[in-house]
């Protein structure tokens, strides 16, 4: 792969889905569909929205690592993430990915207690495309 931040970026801009994975308490590892990353920076950092009295919030405060799983179902291709997932509060990234239409999941808007932001750092990845699959480091 010649530019994985090229490559990698377009086909998270192109999902419609986001595989999410967390740790549960016993140590077996959860996955979770959600909606396309709200903002990303590079392929380093991607942001979702979701309730703060999630199982998967919960697991996240307890055990941070976590992955992220993107596809192309035309081509056959995809990529994981592996990385860390923190769970924010702070007003200012809340109005930053917030959109319009939210209020249907948190009435109360950027202020609602059950509305918070996913960030996940990305640490390295696995590409798979045309039959091969090869890791990459993501800069730090």
């Amino acid at each position: 792969m010649r530019d994985p931040e090229k490559t990698i970026g377009g086909i998270i801009d192109k999902s419609t889905i986001s595989i999410i994975g967390s740790v549960d308490q016993e140590g077996f590892p959860n996955t979770k569909a959600m909606l396309k990353p709200r903002k990303r920076v590079g392929i380093k950092e991607i942001y979702f929205s979701t309730n703060t009295s999630s199982i998967r919030v919960a697991q996240f405060k307890q055990n941070p690592k976590s992955c992220l799983y993107f596809f192309d179902r035309r081509f056959f291709r995809g990529v994981m993430l592996r990385g860390t997932m923190d769970v924010l509060t702070d007003i200012e990234i809340k109005k930053e990915i917030w959109q319009d239409g939210d209020e249907i999941y948190y009435p109360e808007g950027i202020i609602d207690t059950d509305y918070c932001v996913l960030r996940f750092t990305a640490i390295d990845g696995r590409y798979y495309s045309n039959f091969k699959s090869e890791n990459f480091l993501i800069d730090q």
